[in-house]
């Protein structure tokens, strides 16, 4: 793993906050030239430390919602490969959003989102289940999201009320 100089980091956080951030931007907010954030972000990019710039949507605010489960996987590790080759095979189905290895009562933690409740079971008892070495499965459907990637879905009405002291 390659260690980051302190613009590259501050670079990082910045466009973490929000990815459309302009480097002319990010410089001023740096205090370094623009020239020097577009080289930083250039080689971050080439060695996919940035992999995506990406939005984050309330899907609940829109007609056309989606299902999300999360779906606990317990696996036996393939000899010579571990737990790379299953997870690989889980990953590339289109329906996969996440795939972690975890620790504790399951090894993987698998993201799947479906047009409807059914479509992701289905991906389950199809698709996943059948892999030889997957022993066991647990889905979790996402009711409602609250907050994301730092981010609050909720529109909270701010406490107008005056501060009483005793």
């Amino acid at each position: 793993m390659k260690e980051l100089t302190e613009l590259k980091l501050k670079v990082l956080d910045l466009l973490n906050e929000d990815a459309r951030r302009s480097p002319k931007l990010l410089a001023t907010l740096i205090g370094v030239e623009e020239e020097a954030v577009k080289e930083a972000i250039a080689e971050l990019e080439a060695d996919h430390v940035i992999v995506k710039y990406a939005a984050v949507v309330n899907w609940s605010k829109i007609e056309e919602e989606t299902v999300t489960a999360l779906i606990e996987v317990q696996i036996t590790p393939e000899r010579g490969r571990g737990f790379e080759g299953i997870a690989e095979r889980i990953y590339l189905y289109p329906q996969v959003k996440s795939v972690y290895l975890m620790s504790g009562a399951y090894d993987l933690l698998v993201e799947v989102e479906g047009r409807n409740l059914r479509e992701v079971a289905n991906f389950v008892s199809e698709k996943l289940s059948p892999i030889d070495s997957v022993l066991s499965t647990k889905t979790n459907f996402i009711l409602k999201k609250y907050k994301q990637d730092g981010i609050i879905f909720e529109d909270r009405e701010e406490d107008n009320r005056l501060i009483v002291s005793p």
